[in-house]
């Protein structure tokens, strides 16, 4: 899993668990002390932030838990996965298109980072240079080419030369 994913998360969770342990009860006991709670505005706001921290917390968990199990040993070396940057052509907007395959939490479309779970991503998954990949939109469907792939193993492996390349000449 991405570091800065990871600790956005952590982050998120903390603030989180926080907010549940020490400011909501605070809220809540302070509103049972105004009186009748059938009527009382604040007990009801904040027993519903309560529920809403505790589903969103659950949610988080689950997600740091998917996330770590993802195994890079697992990620085709040959076709269209995490982390892969894919160049396609479009054939309704006869262009090329860039995009690289991301977490949900990393995905921005303007600037081409696609989760590998949009429909986009999904039908990129899985991919080799030259297959076609017929995506359908609201618009109708999109056939993206694809004409190059890098995934994330040969990004690794670039990563690598080019350590060991400035390593040596210094």
């Amino acid at each position: 899993m991405p570091e800065h994913i990871k600790s956005q998360l952590q982050k998120e969770i903390a603030a989180l668990e926080y907010e549940l342990a020490h400011e909501l009860p605070a809220e809540i006991k302070k509103a049972v002390a105004m009186g009748d709670l059938s009527e009382n505005a604040e007990y009801h706001m904040a027993k519903q932030r309560q529920e809403f921290v505790n589903a969103r917390l659950g949610q988080l968990k689950r997600r740091m838990a998917e996330l770590s199990l993802v195994n890079l040993a697992n990620i085709p070396r040959d076709k269209a996965g995490f982390g892969s940057t894919v160049v396609v052509f479009d054939t309704q907007k006869e262009e090329e298109i860039v995009y690289r395959l991301v977490t949900s939490e990393e995905s921005d479309v303007a600037k081409g980072l696609i989760s590998t779970t949009s429909p986009i991503g999904r039908g990129l998954v899985g991919k080799r240079v030259g297959e076609v990949a017929t995506i359908v939109t609201p618009n109708g469907k999109r056939e993206l080419e694809i004409l190059k792939l890098t995934t994330i193993h040969d990004e690794a492996e670039a990563a690598e030369k080019d350590g060991a390349g400035t390593g040596s000449a210094q």
